[in-house]
């Protein structure tokens, strides 16, 4: 089944705009996605016919935005195979997620204990645990990669240890596009009783996630990289796992008993979402799930395919531009740097011909500080990208080179 792109495309009304008079090509998905009309329609709508406080009114309005509230944590579970529907815990996005679980774990790590993680992390994904283990006296330790942006696999093995209590990695990698072995690094992890964290900041939306097949105890992503809106994301976490969690955040609805001396706390999903939420935005999340779970996975991943080897073949022929990350296994990100120019130039440049990237460290900079650069420039493409925007990005890059010289 081969994806319309150009049908795709009309359902994103942003895509239809003009930057400086030139079409938008946005390629900047790995920052965040855009949003089809059926997620705006979903918000609206909530907002416009029963916007009410969930779980707490006795009145219409208050049950119907808590259906659509809960019906959205069904859809989160469905989406990737979670046990049961308790294990969606809702937070504000991936970087929360992480820092519910670093709290937790930071609450039973001692010294001596050990967490790993990679070269490779996005901030959210390593200061977290760095601050994690440094309050409790524990070691972080850092899985190192190859120059071509691979994990050493070899390496990682030789860190596991007795006192490896979590593992931490990234599905994807923001910075590179590196797909990661998620399934053979939990299933060694798991070898050694420690738990494990997938970042799927990068992954969720290329689809395929099944946190069953992949064993791990927790998952972690955010709705807006997934066509959703900003603001709203969960965690997966094993029940099993979640059920004695520590609590991070206290407050209304996670509570089963409070007297002013003490109090106990609710069962899951409760327990670990204190306050009022963001049930718009999970209304908006499950919306764009439910959008993008109708498309054909294979055709999606083809066409993303597709672009990539496009951009690549493009860029391997670019006199002067050197791809950063050449892993074998990638998805729809080409990170690169132009001789003699500074990234932030050529994102300028870029901009005026309306071509959207992202330049910089990419929230990575241990990663660019290991491969003795400053940042990179990065088009990151998605669905809704055409093979002639990937030639509209080469031909502003002629023009930026020529400017730049």
């Amino acid at each position: 089944m081969s994806l319309d792109v150009m049908s795709l495309r009309q359902q994103f009304p942003i895509l239809a705009q003009q930057i400086d008079g030139k079409p938008l090509v946005y390629l900047d998905n790995a920052a965040t996605t855009q949003k089809p009309q059926a997620v705006l329609d979903a918000i609206i709508d909530f907002y416009t016919t029963c916007n009410a406080n969930v779980h707490r009114g006795a009145h219409r309005l208050s049950d119907e935005a808590t259906k659509r509230y809960e019906n959205a944590r069904d859809t989160v579970a469905t989406f990737i195979n979670a046990n049961v529907r308790e294990e969606v815990i809702w937070t504000s996005g991936t970087t929360e997620a992480i820092n519910l679980v670093a709290n937790g774990l930071g609450q039973r790590l001692k010294a001596g204990d050990e967490v790993i993680a990679t070269e490779m992390e996005h901030h959210a994904n390593l200061v977290t645990w760095q601050q994690a283990c440094k309050r409790a006296g524990a070691t972080l330790k850092i899985v190192p990669m190859y120059d071509n942006g691979e994990l050493d696999i070899a390496a990682f093995e030789a860190l596991l240890g007795p006192n490896t209590r979590l593992v931490a990695f990234p599905h994807v990698s923001n910075a590179l596009g590196t797909v990661n072995p998620i399934k053979a690094l939990t299933a060694k992890a798991k070898e050694y009783g420690a738990l494990v964290l997938v970042d799927g900041a990068q992954g969720i939306a290329h689809g395929g996630v099944d946190v069953q097949d992949i064993g791990c105890d927790f998952y972690a992503f955010s709705g807006h990289k997934l066509f959703g809106p900003t603001g709203i994301g969960a965690l997966w976490g094993h029940h099993t796992v979640l059920e004695d969690w520590p609590v991070w955040l206290t407050g209304g609805e996670m509570i089963a008993d409070v007297t002013y001396d003490s109090a106990t706390w609710g069962g899951l999903p409760n327990r670990l979402e204190a306050g009022t939420p963001n049930i718009a935005g999970a209304i908006g999340m499950a919306a764009a799930i439910d959008w993008f779970s109708q498309l054909d996975t294979a055709a999606v991943q083809a066409h993303e395919r597709t672009l990539l080897a496009s951009a690549t073949e493009q860029a391997e022929s670019f006199d002067g531009m050197r791809i950063i990350g050449t892993a074998a296994n990638k998805v729809g990100v080409l990170s690169f740097l132009l001789d003699g120019a500074h990234p932030a130039d050529v994102g300028f440049i870029l901009d005026r011909q309306g071509v959207a990237i992202r330049t910089g460290d990419n929230c990575a900079q241990p990663l660019m500080k290991r491969l003795g650069i400053p940042g990179t420039a990065r088009a990151s493409f998605s669905i809704y990208n055409t093979l002639d925007e990937v030639d509209a990005l080469f031909i502003a890059l002629r023009k930026a080179k020529a400017m730049l010289a």
